[in-house]
């Protein structure tokens, strides 16, 4: 593979830094980003060569060898903008959760039927299986976001778990790992997780430092392990089922509308790791039924940009695509 240059490492690390804004919004795929800037094909094709093998090249050959065989300094200055720009985003996206929820679940909102459009229009052609895979996903997916959560969304072998799911959005472009916590619970956990480590090492505090690098590292290993396992199945999926594999994700982001909602009503509170009391059975409302000011007009505004966003992402992909 050929080296690249200085200037083309940090345009690298700038792809990076955009992959990981959009993975921090539910809604929006870094493997979409990926295919717009050019990487996805390389991206994928480093993934999925990665393996033990490395560790037979490195002892073989030398460190330097296996590094530049496998195609690692790629990764490392991808990724190292992807980790930037997410612990940089994290604070701002908790700030506006916390302080104003019903704008940023409604840009939310428009980010997922955006996605769905954008997901549905490949499905070519239409037709009763199709129909009735797109039902039955939405019906799934909309039972889970009624169901009450199996254990609270902070306890490490779940946290585990969102990783393992989370990680599919890597490898589609118009998945969201983001949405995919969200719909589990861990969307909040992760980024108050990210805010912490933040957090901790500019205040030296030690014991929430060792708590955040500990929950990141089993979220990275579960996705790690989510990746190298899911990435085999999800290429036959889209090889020899596409237009059924589309339906699925497709119903699947339909029926998961209802969790990003924005006007919610508390039906249970839990206690967190932190003490703190927040929210653990929630169900939609209609905006005249909320308690509170639903903020009509600044929803729909946050609506038609969520929406706006992924209709221009997918103009973008679609001319890049023809260049190619």
């Amino acid at each position: 593979m050929k080296e690249k240059n200085s200037l083309q490492h940090l345009f690298l690390f700038l792809k990076g830094i955009a992959m990981g804004a959009a993975d921090v919004v539910p809604g929006v795929s870094g493997g979409t980003i990926a295919f717009i800037s050019g990487i996805y094909e390389e991206l994928v094709s480093t993934i999925h060569n990665l393996n033990t093998k490395f560790f037979t090249v490195w002892k073989k050959s030398g460190f330097l060898t296996a590094w530049k065989l496998y195609n690692l300094k790629f990764l490392l200055i991808l990724f190292g903008g992807v980790f930037v720009s997410i612990l940089s985003l994290a604070k701002l996206i908790g700030w506006l959760l916390e302080n104003h929820p019903i704008l940023v679940w409604s840009f939310f909102f428009g980010l997922i039927i955006a996605s769905i459009v954008y997901v549905g229009n490949q499905i070519k052609p239409w037709n009763t299986k199709v129909v009735f895979a797109v039902l039955l996903a939405t019906l799934g997916s909309f039972y889970i976001t009624l169901a009450e959560p199996m254990t609270s969304p902070d306890a490490n072998w779940f946290i585990f778990f969102s990783g393992f799911i989370a990680i599919i959005a890597m490898i589609l472009p118009g998945i969201s790992g983001s949405f995919i916590l969200l719909l589990l619970g861990s969307y909040e956990v992760i980024l108050k997780t990210l805010n912490n480590l933040r957090e901790s090492l500019f205040e030296g505090n030690w014991e929430l430092l060792g708590d955040s690098i500990l929950k990141l590292a089993v979220f990275l290993v579960g996705a790690i392990l989510g990746l190298k396992l899911f990435s085999g199945v999800l290429t036959w999926l889209f090889k020899n089922y596409r237009n059924l594999t589309l339906a699925v994700l497709t119903g699947f982001m339909i029926g998961a509308l209802n969790k990003v909602w924005p006007w919610k009503e508390v039906i249970t509170w839990r206690i967190n790791s932190s003490g703190e009391s927040v929210p653990f059975l929630e169900k939609s409302v209609l905006p005249s039924e909320f308690l509170g000011n639903p903020q009509l007009t600044g929803a729909i505004i946050s609506v038609l940009i969520g929406f706006l966003s992924i209709f221009i992402l997918e103009r973008v992909a679609s001319k890049k695509a023809k260049k190619l």
